[in-house]
C-alpha cells in the first residue's frame, strides 16, 4: 500500500516522518473521539435521575450517539473521497465538540437527544479515516501501528471520564460539558498541523468485484459485532452495578477509568501479540476471559470488583485490536477505507443497539441477568474465530 502522503517525490526519510506524523495525529484524534463516546457512561446515572428514566431509555442516550456515528461511517468515507481525508477529519472533530457544547445547554430530553446525535455525527469521521490513513502510511507493517492507534483510543476513554468525574465534584454536568468540548477544538487544530494531507481512494467497480463474497471478512465482521455488543452492554450496566454495591458518582467515574486503562493496555498488547500468536489464540483467550470477568464482577463485593476491573478491561478491549489489525489483510485492493468504514459501521452500530436491547432485557429480568447475558454472548465469538483462522 502507498504511504498516506500525497507527494510521491518525498524521500524515504521524509515519508517515514510523514508516517509517524500520521500515526500521532490519528492517535490524538482517537483519544478525543473515543473519550467523547464513553464519557456518556459517567453521565448516565445523572441523566437517569434528572429525567426519571428506565434502563432501556438510559441506554438509548448512548445508543443515539453511537448509532449516529455508526450510520455515518460510510458517508464519511465517501465525503473524504471528494474533499480529502484531513479536512473531513478536522471538520468532524469540530462538529463533535459543538455537539457537546449544545448537550450542556440542553433544557430537555429532546434537546439532549439532538445534541448527542450531532456529536455522534462528527465522531463518525474518525474511525474510517484515521485507521485507513495509518494502514496506508505503514503498508504491510501496519498491524502493530493499528494496535498503537487503538491503544490511544482507550487512553482517551480513561482520561475524559476521569476528567468529567473531577469536574462533577464541583460543577454541574451542564457547566462541565462546555469545558470538555473545548478539548475538541484544540484537538482539531492539532490534527490539522500533525496529519499530512492524505487522499481516500474511490471504490472502483473492478475493485468491488474482486472483493465480493469474501467469507473471511464476513466472519471478521460478525466477531466484531458480537464483541462490541458485549463490551457496550456490560459498560452500560456497570455504573448501576457499582451503585447497587454502594459506590457514589466519583467512585463510579474512577471505576470506569480503571476499566478503560486496562482496555488501553489490552489494545496495545493484544495488537502486537496478535501479530505473533494469531487471531484465533487471542480471541479465545480474551473472550473467555471476558465472560469469566463479567460474572466475577457481578458476584463480588465492591472492593474486590473494583480490583478486578483493570484486568477485565484488558479482556473487554483486547479483542478489538486483533480484529482491526486483520481488516487490511482481508480487504480487496483499493477498498481499505470502505472496508474499515463497513467494519466500524457494524461494530459501532452493535455498540449502539446492544445496550438498548440489554437495557430492555434488564427492565424485564433485572440488571444481573442482563449482565449474565453479555457474558454468554462473549463465548459465541469463539466458534466464529475457529472458522475464520484457516482463511487468514
Amino acid at each position: 500500500m502507498p504511504p498516506a502522503l500525497t507527494d510521491s517525490a518525498h524521500t524515504p526519510a521524509e515519508q517515514l516522518t510523514g508516517a509517524h506524523r500520521t500515526l500521532l495525529g490519528a492517535c490524538v484524534a482517537h483519544m478525543l473521539h473515543d473519550g467523547y463516546t464513553d464519557l456518556i457512561f459517567v453521565l448516565l446515572p445523572v441523566w437517569r435521575t434528572e429525567f426519571a428514566l428506565g434502563y432501556g431509555a438510559v441506554a438509548t442516550l448512548r445508543g443515539i450517539y453511537a448509532g449516529t456515528m455508526a450510520i455515518l461511517q460510510m458517508p464519511s468515507a465517501r465525503l473524504a473521497e471528494r474533499a480529502g481525508g484531513r479536512p473531513v477529519l478536522v471538520g468532524g472533530t469540530v462538529l463533535a465538540a459543538v455537539g457537546y457544547v449544545l448537550t450542556g445547554f440542553s433544557e430537555g430530553l429532546i434537546g439532549l437527544y439532538a445534541a448527542l446525535a450531532l456529536s455522534g455525527a462528527g465522531s463518525s469521521t474518525q474511525h474510517p479515516l484515521a485507521s485507513a490513513a495509518v494502514s496506508r502510511a505503514y503498508g504491510g507493517g501496519a498491524r502493530g501501528q493499528l494496535g498503537t492507534y487503538n491503544f490511544a483510543g482507550d487512553l482517551g476513554k480513561a482520561a475524559l471520564p476521569a476528567l468529567a468525574s473531577l469536574l462533577l465534584t464541583f460543577l454541574s454536568w451542564r457547566s462541565a460539558l462546555p469545558l470538555i468540548a473545548c478539548l475538541g477544538l484544540i484537538v482539531a487544530v492539532l490534527i490539522h498541523f500533525l496529519v499530512p494531507p492524505f487522499a481516500i481512494a474511490p471504490d472502483l467497480p473492478a475493485q468491488r468485484a474482486e472483493g465480493a463474497g469474501r467469507g473471511g471478512f464476513a466472519l471478521l465482521f460478525a466477531i466484531g459485532v458480537l464483541d462490541s455488543g458485549v463490551r457496550m452492554g456490560f459498560l452500560t450496566f456497570l455504573p448501576f452495578l457499582l451503585q447497587a454495591k454502594g459506590a457514589g458518582l466519583p467512585l463510579i467515574g474512577s471505576a470506569l477509568t480503571l476499566v478503560f486503562l486496562g482496555g488501553a493496555a489490552g489494545k496495545f498488547a493484544c495488537g502486537w501479540l496478535g501479530s505473533r500468536y494469531g487471531l484465533l489464540t487471542m480471541v479465545l483467550a480474551t473472550e473467555a476471559g471476558t465472560a469469566i470477568g463479567v460474572l466475577a464482577v457481578l458476584a463480588l463485593p465492591l472492593v474486590p470488583a473494583l480490583a478486578l476491573l483493570p484486568l477485565l478491561g484488558v479482556m473487554l478491549n483486547g479483542t478489538s485490536s486483533v480484529l482491526y489489525g486483520t481488516v487490511p489483510e482481508l480487504a480487496a485492493p483499493g477498498r481499505v477505507e470502505r472496508d474499515f468504514a463497513l467494519f466500524y459501521t457494524g461494530v459501532i452500530g452493535s455498540g449502539a443497539l446492544s445496550p438498548v436491547l440489554y437495557g430492555v432485557l434488564g427492565d424485564f429480568v433485572g440488571a444481573g441477568w442482563a449482565v449474565t447475558a453479555t457474558a454468554a454472548a462473549a463465548l459465541l465469538t469463539c466458534p466464529l474465530a475457529m472458522l475464520l483462522a484457516p482463511r487468514l
